[in-house]
């Protein structure tokens, strides 16, 4: 929600006189809510003339709806990893590939004149052709950077007034995007995997044995590999950028019973 609220938050219009020279300069609002809220705004004071801090023209925008993205779905097995240090020990933060959701926004222009209208649309439209994509870091922890494409669906304007044919009492540009996003489960710590046991059973009900496979880094106190178990330091002090081999053992072992 932050990342879409931030694509609008830079936007200016300039006052002219009628020499057509600029006379003042103003930034756009943006805020968080609903089309009822600025409604309700606007009805208040039909004018837009009432000084506080939210001024004439008003951006806001909501978040209406999200539907799950079947087409852009990953394997959902998969992890993204980093090592951490713990100050006692390393550890391993993970969390599984996210799950893709397609979230709808309105964005809502608000404008006593037609005029100020178009001067936002016109800071915002040439840049969504029709997507506009920019590169978040969704989970700072993890260091995980993605393509977030907002693509924009259409664009309405409505024209409301009372009184007078002539009277005109507010402008709103309707604008309707769907940003690709997605969604991460919870971050998770665990142990640094340094062994890895496996028993292999050829047949449950026959054979009395079974075979225990295990695989571990080996390496030597100088720093070079070594496939020999008994020469190899201990696998904790082995780091993932040494230049180990790996130890395999296998052992047939008896059933008991």
């Amino acid at each position: 929600m932050s990342l879409f609220g931030t694509l609008f938050n830079d936007i200016y219009i300039n006052r002219t006189d009628l020499e057509n020279n600029d006379i003042q300069t103003l930034k756009v609002p943006i805020t968080y809510g609903p089309k009822n809220k600025g409604l309700a705004r606007l009805t208040s004071d039909p004018k837009l003339n009432r000084p506080f801090e939210v001024q004439s023209p008003v951006i806001s925008f909501e978040m209406t709806g999200m539907t799950y993205a079947s087409d852009r779905k990953l394997n959902t097995v998969r992890k993204h990893s980093i090592k951490v240090d713990t100050g006692n020990s390393e550890k391993v933060q993970y969390a599984y590939n996210p799950v893709p959701y397609d979230i709808n926004f309105s964005l809502y222009v608000y404008t006593k004149y037609a005029e100020d209208g178009t001067r936002v649309l016109e800071q915002i439209l040439p840049y969504f052709t029709p997507d506009w994509t920019a590169t978040i870091n969704l989970i700072p922890e993890l260091d995980i950077k993605m393509d977030i494409p907002v693509v924009i669906q259409s664009v309405n304007s409505e024209d409301s007034y009372e009184g007078a044919v002539d009277e005109r009492r507010f402008i709103i540009w309707t604008l309707n995007f769907v940003m690709k996003g997605y969604m991460f489960g919870r971050v998770r710590t665990s142990e640094i995997i340094t062994l890895a046991n496996t028993n292999f059973y050829s047949d449950l009900t026959a054979t009395p044995t079974y075979d225990n496979i295990t695989i571990m880094p080996g390496l030597l106190a100088n720093g070079s590999p070594t496939t020999n178990s008994s020469l190899s330091i201990d696998r904790k002090q082995i780091v993932e950028t040494d230049d180990w081999a790996y130890i395999i053992t296998k052992d047939t072992i008896e059933k008991n019973g």
